[in-house]
């Protein structure tokens, strides 16, 4: 099902629900999005901890935006944590994780929330255009540590990264086809390396993601700078649009030439504001 287009997220920082003692400081890096994590970054006998933490913070802070990544869909604690994120108002949207077929986005959805698919396996990868087109779907990510796994693929590897620039390319055609918000890309895990931080980021702009997941907070500040429009680009993207509404057609607009993709692009930039 297409949805409005949502404006873009930069940054998506992981916060584990069982550290309650570092929701504030995921909120003060400045991400666009914060995702209290009830999965893999928490362990088995801590997750009913986690959503009274959440609960409990989420209680006392009303005003908030956050995330919320769910236990899959075979986990015990699947659709407990499907019931407590119905309850919240300020929970906006569920990431769920190991997404698979429409069947399980569509179940997220029955809680009224936007769903993030995060795709995880070869089957995900199959599926991956029903998925998109689910009830409820805003944006889609992929876990590339998880998928590694599943595929065989040694993670870290130039060869790995070449097969996740072909599931970055899935992920662009399933999002244009469903209309959905630009999708995030997967976890730097060097989160010391900063300059690799950023190129990488650089490269998923370049292939038309919005932002990307974080997992640590000294990611955040790089994301949001990479992924933010440059001032030059929204003033071009203003005359652009300014030009069109006096002109027919094609234009020419600083020396270069401007027609309807051109025109459709600054638009689409101004949009994400």
């Amino acid at each position: 099902m297409s949805m409005q287009l949502e404006p873009s997220v930069k940054s998506a920082l992981f916060v584990p629900g069982s550290r309650p003692e570092r929701f504030d400081k995921a909120i003060a890096t400045g991400a666009d999005r914060i995702i209290v994590d009830f999965e893999d970054a928490v362990e088995e006998t801590m997750k009913c901890q986690a959503r009274e933490n959440l609960g409990i913070y989420l209680t006392a802070n009303p005003r908030l935006r956050v995330v919320v990544r769910i236990n899959a869909s075979d986990h015990p604690e699947h659709q407990n944590d499907l019931d407590f994120c119905s309850r919240f108002p300020e929970i906006s949207a569920i990431l769920l994780p190991k997404a698979e077929s429409a069947g399980q986005v569509e179940h997220v959805a029955s809680t009224g929330k936007r769903v993030w698919p995060l795709i995880e396996s070869a089957k995900g990868l199959e599926f991956l255009a029903v998925i998109a087109s689910g009830a409820g779907v805003e944006r889609l990510t992929f876990g590339a540590l998880d998928l590694a796994l599943d595929l065989g693929l040694r993670a870290q590897s130039a060869s790995a990264s070449r097969i996740f620039d072909q599931v970055r390319y899935q992920i662009l055609l399933a999002t244009a086809r469903a209309r959905l918000a630009r999708p995030l890309d997967t976890v730097f895990p060097a989160f010391s390396d900063l300059e690799g931080l950023a190129a990488f980021a650089q490269d998923a702009l370049g292939m038309g993601f919005g932002g990307m997941l974080c997992i640590h907070p000294s990611q955040v500040q790089v994301a949001n700078r990479v992924f933010e429009p440059t001032p030059e680009e929204v003033e071009w993207a203003r005359q652009v649009v300014d030009a069109a509404r006096s002109a027919p057609g094609a234009f020419r607009l600083n020396g270069k030439m401007v027609d309807a993709p051109v025109i459709a692009a600054a638009q689409r930039l101004l949009q994400a504001l």
